[in-house]
């Protein structure tokens, strides 16, 4: 005898959980935060630096550096930035093609806080002809709470010529 009520599965109860899709989200967040968390925290091996040539050397004393002026601003973040900038002039008789300073912080006590090495004249800024002046302008926005305020002493690191 045929019943009334139709022959049908009932329809599986919806599972609720994790699915493939969720799995490989949360996979990829887990690998980038591992990425991330690698980058930040990794030893940072510094660049090989070079010290200044013998031929360098003899020629430091044909640069000149002037105007040379510091001020502090606070940058859109809120950031303190400090910026020098100056000019230096190659009173030499070589077309020299890069020209790195160190720029040396101090504390209060005299102990360097930050030296880093910077660029004034690449080039990529055009180089640095016998008897001409270029002006630079270095931003920091990295120094130690502990710098002591006063202008950093700037030191010819590098001298390469053209």
């Amino acid at each position: 005898m045929a019943s009334n009520y139709p022959l049908s599965a009932a329809a599986p109860p919806k599972r609720q959980g994790f699915g493939v899709p969720h799995i490989v989200l949360i996979a990829l967040v887990l690998a980038g935060a591992g990425v991330v968390a690698y980058l930040e925290l990794a030893p940072q091996k510094p660049a090989a630096e070079a010290p200044l040539t013998p031929e360098a050397r003899a020629y430091v004393g044909n640069l000149r550096l002037g105007d040379v002026s510091m001020k502090a601003a606070k940058n859109y973040f809120g950031q303190m930035v400090v910026e020098i900038a100056g000019n230096i002039t190659n009173a030499g008789d070589r077309n020299l093609d890069t020209v790195e300073l160190y720029c040396v912080f101090q504390d209060y006590y005299g102990k360097i806080t930050l030296r880093q090495r910077v660029p004034i004249v690449s080039p990529k800024m055009g180089g640095l002809k016998p008897g001409a002046t270029k002006s630079f302008r270095l931003p920091f926005d990295n120094l130690p709470e502990s710098w002591n305020q006063a202008m950093p002493q700037l030191v010819i690191a590098s001298v390469k010529f053209d």
